[in-house]
């Protein structure tokens, strides 16, 4: 036999004799688990230090001033939505969610800012989604039936005395499973919900209607949200844009003709014509839904990136955040800040959406046997609002 295969075969002996005692050894002591989330700065402490430093820091964390915060811990303690734990109290479990809805956090980003289990983390942000969206039906409500002071200038009324808000489509953005995607595909090929949304002349939300896939267009969801709970009083009517066909419920602005606020200042001209005129009070009125959706996602910055929550989660985190939205303007918080603030998100995570659709392609036909009598309607405003305007500049 050859000598170096008899050498080699003994040094592999030895070798299996030293290292099996070893690993059998090793792998009878009974395994100890080592402690992850063992930091001095527990999930607690970490949100008393923010809710007892500078106003600042709740606002950066938590997208709302102490005070607002306070107040809704309050409310969802009132409601019993939500309660103290052995170890979460509610404002903890309140602050869990807010900084996901900040930072756009994952479980584990979440799990070593709050010192809690993966596990824990994802029962307390289920818990508070869930708790906010049971107030939907408290601080998203219909609009007032009284003309608002805005309407009451003189180049609104009495034009748009029976106008109740504004509407618009916004596509927030969403992660879905590769067999899911093709649906939610929007015109610029990201995958986005549309969500219609619908506010006053405070800034508040009067209706959200989410869920719908991306490629859906503005006309086909407002259609389904009247099908589940929106709701025009009659003679009343909302301002929409020209994705939207124009009814006696929905007045849009002439096609073809001068409309963005933008268009109207780079025109450096006053208005020429009646339609011009129509389309320049009807973009400052309807710009309350722009600004509010402006301020929503910034407030918000989870709603322009996406997150890895299941579909349904998902649509529910857009309608928690509109409640939110409302709720901090209920209490006076500031509506200013948002859109001042640093955007603290990498602009690689932030997701293109396209704007609300640009024209109404008469797909839905329950709009378009009234559009004849929305035509009548914008144009006896238009006429009207023109003798107006002629007569007071001479």
């Amino acid at each position: 036999m050859d000598r170096n295969y008899q050498r080699r075969s003994q040094n592999e002996d030895e070798f299996i004799l030293f290292v099996f005692p070893t690993l059998e050894s090793s792998s009878s002591q009974p395994s100890t688990k080592t402690p992850m989330h063992t930091s001095k700065l527990s999930g607690a402490s970490r949100v008393q230090e923010i809710l007892t430093r500078h106003e600042i820091l709740s606002k950066r964390n938590f997208r709302m001033e102490l005070s607002v915060f306070h107040a809704l811990v309050h409310k969802l303690r009132e409601k019993q939505l939500l309660t103290d734990s052995r170890v979460v109290s509610v404002e903890e479990q309140v602050a869990i969610f807010l900084y996901a809805l900040a930072k756009n956090a994952s479980n584990e980003t979440l799990a070593d800012f709050f010192q809690h289990s993966g596990e824990t983390i994802s029962r307390y942000f289920g818990a508070v989604l869930d708790a906010i969206t049971q107030l939907t039906c408290i601080y998203i409500r219909p609009p007032s039936l009284h003309p608002h002071q805005i309407l009451r200038r003189p180049k609104f009324h009495p034009f748009f005395q029976d106008c109740v808000g504004s509407i618009d489509g916004t596509h927030m953005p969403m992660i879905l499973p590769l067999e899911q995607q093709e649906p939610y595909r929007n015109r610029k090929q990201t995958i986005s919900q549309n969500v219609m949304l619908a506010c006053d002349f405070d800034l508040k939300f009067v209706h959200v209607h989410a869920g719908w896939e991306g490629s859906a267009s503005d006309a086909r969801v407002l259609q389904d949200a009247l099908d589940h709970g929106l709701v025009v009083p009659p003679g009343k009517f909302f301002l929409v844009d020209a994705g939207y066909a124009n009814t006696i419920q929905f007045l849009a602005p002439y096609r073809g003709t001068r409309y963005h606020l933008q268009e109207q200042g780079r025109a450096n001209q006053k208005p020429r014509n009646y339609k011009e005129l129509f389309n320049l009070r009807h973009a400052q009125l309807r710009n309350h839904i722009e600004r509010s959706i402006g301020i929503l996602k910034m407030r918000f910055p989870i709603l322009r990136t996406g997150s890895h929550y299941p579909v349904d989660k998902q649509v529910d985190i857009s309608v928690a955040c509109c409640v939110l939205h409302n709720f901090i303007r209920l209490h006076n918080g500031d509506m200013q800040w948002p859109t001042n603030s640093n955007d603290e998100l990498d602009p690689e995570q932030v997701v293109e959406m396209p704007s609300g659709d640009h024209n109404y392609n008469s797909d839905i036909q329950r709009f378009n046997n009234s559009r004849e009598a929305g035509n009548q309607k914008r144009d006896a405003i238009a006429h009207q609002m023109w003798e107006q305007y002629v007569t007071h500049r001479t």
